[in-house]
Formats: structure tokens, sequence, C-alpha cells
């Protein structure tokens, strides 16, 4: 079963396994605030546990707004969490602030012993968009300084450098499709070194949110996802007016991505979706969006899934 909580909606979520459970970080805001689109300066990183990814118990929130000033004096939004090679779990975060109007994302950290208890290492942020490449704030182009959803990984053939895929815009092309995957890299997980995009925008999206990159059974993939509202005029008029998971199979080393090939996740259709190991196999696990123009807000059931090297993620 899902996760869904009377009182509160739920979206975007991020997960991690300590070896007996698997834990689901998620945002969450009241349900008392009647219009869900309030949500989103209202979010809690609330916490639950499971240990087959369908039966949650829901323990208490990870990570809350800090004091001003602080990055993340207005919101903690959407992240992911590592273990690192001394047992010390962290989790990547955005942050925006009340000192500038929290229209500008930044990534910060926390860290944890037992994944419970999380204590944030700075109000300054690790990670912010480097102009070199990448979109600052300009509202006459685009309504924010797109920079969050931190996905943190190595590859499996270079143990010591950490990389952290970003929802992020390029600085350059048309400003209706410049979304790409923004990139850092880092060696101790503190301190950051922004990278270029790892893609190039005229793609067919304006952003690209809540990147996760998986080897599923041999085929690496790279699923994000994508509003109807940033899509393409050729990729509105090809799938629809339709909030979307999607994914791509992709190389190895995240190279010559080519997002015209993503392809959506339709079954089920939940926004921000993560893949997740389990003791199973690979599932995918995602919110529910809109039924019938109304905002629902809980985790759908786990669904089992596989990847294909041409269409990218698929059920299994």
């Amino acid at each position: 079963m899902g996760l869904h909580l009377p009182d509160k909606w739920i979206w975007d979520s991020w997960y991690a396994f300590d070896g007996e459970f698997y834990h689901a970080f998620y945002l969450h805001a009241s349900r008392a605030l009647g219009d869900p689109n309030r949500r989103h300066r209202n979010p809690i990183v609330g916490h639950a546990m499971s240990r087959d990814l369908n039966e949650w118990t829901v323990v208490r929130d990870a990570l809350i707004v800090s004091d001003s000033p602080a990055f993340d004096s207005w919101t903690t939004w959407t992240g992911s969490v590592i273990q690192a090679d001394d047992g010390k779990w962290w989790m990547f975060y955005t942050g925006t602030s009340r000192e500038d109007g929290g229209d500008v994302q930044t990534v910060g950290a926390a860290v944890s012993d037992d994944l419970m208890t999380w204590h944030k290492l700075s109000n300054q942020p690790l990670v912010s968009a480097d102009s070199r490449w990448y979109e600052k704030l300009d509202k006459t182009i685009w309504h924010d300084e797109a920079w969050r959803d931190p996905w943190v990984f190595r590859f499996a053939n270079d143990p010591t450098t950490w990389h952290m895929l970003v929802t992020a815009r390029a600085n350059h092309g048309d400003p209706k499709t410049r979304g790409v995957v923004g990139h850092a890299t880092s060696n101790d997980l503190l301190n950051w070194e922004v990278q270029p995009p790892l893609s190039q925008p005229g793609q067919g999206f304006g952003q690209m949110e809540v990147f996760q990159f998986e080897n599923v059974d041999g085929v690496p993939v790279l699923i994000f996802c994508c509003g109807w509202r940033e899509l393409s005029a050729e990729r509105l008029a090809e799938f629809g007016q339709r909030d979307a998971t999607y994914s791509l199979a992709v190389s190895g080393d995240l190279t010559a991505l080519d997002f015209t090939k993503a392809k959506p996740f339709l079954q089920p259709m939940a926004y921000a979706g993560r893949i997740v190991k389990g003791p199973d196999g690979w599932v995918f696990i995602g919110f529910t969006n809109e039924v019938n123009g109304k905002f629902v807000g809980e985790l759908c059931d786990a669904v089992s899934v596989t990847a294909d090297p041409i269409k990218g993620l698929i059920l299994r």
C-alpha cells in the first residue's frame, strides 16, 4: 500500500535502506492550508519506515526550516540520502530563504548517525548555481532560480568522487526549453565544485525535476519529472496536458544525454517518481498529483519495474 495521511498532503519523496528498514523521506504539509498550492511554501520533511516498501509506519519528522538568516529559512525541499564510508548518513536537500524572497534555490546538507535525528551542517548553502553555465534569477525569463532536488551518488568505477545531479536551467538558448542536468562534484561531501551541465538545452523541457540515476537490472537509467506547462510545443502536442515522470536509458558515464528520447512512465501516472531496489527487485514509487483536476497528495503503491535499453523504465 502507498502512504496516505488524512490530515496532510504528501508529494516528493526519497529513500534510504539501512539493511533492515527502508526509510521514506517526503515533503508534507497540512491540509488545513486549504489551497494545495500553498503547500510549496509550508513544507516539512517527513519520515516513514517500512520492511517491504508497502506497509509504512510514520515516525518523527526529519527536517524543518531554519531560523533566519539561513539559506533554508523559508522552505526545506526535495533531496536525497546517502551513507558515507564512515557510516554517517548525509541528507542533501533544497533550501529557499526569506531573506531573498524565496526565489533562489540552493543546496545544503544535514547529517545523522541513525536516520532518525538530523543535524544541519550550516545556515549557508553548500552548492548554488554558477552563472558561468546556469541561469540566475531573472523573472523576465523564468519565475525562479532553479538549483534544487540534489541526487548524490558515486560511479561504481570511481569510489573517490561524489556526483550531484541538480534541477537547473542553462544560461542560453530558448527560455522555454532551457532545462538541463545540473552537475557538481566533491571528494568529501562537504566541499563541492560546480561543473558544466551534463546535457544541452533545447531538448523539449523547460525544467527537469527530481533526477535519479540508477543501474536497473543492467541498464543505466535516468529518471526525472516535468509538468506539462514546462514542455515544449512539440512535446505537449505529443503527450498532452499531463504531468509525468520520465525515464531515459543512458550511458553508464552519463555522457551524450539526449532527452528527446525520454519517455513518460504511465503506469501509474505518478509525479516525482523514485525507483528503489526492494527485497524482490526494483520498484517505482511517486505521488498521485491530480485526479479530475483535484490535487490528491499521497504516495502510490510500489510498482515492480525493470529497464529496457531503448524504452527506459518499464513494468516488470
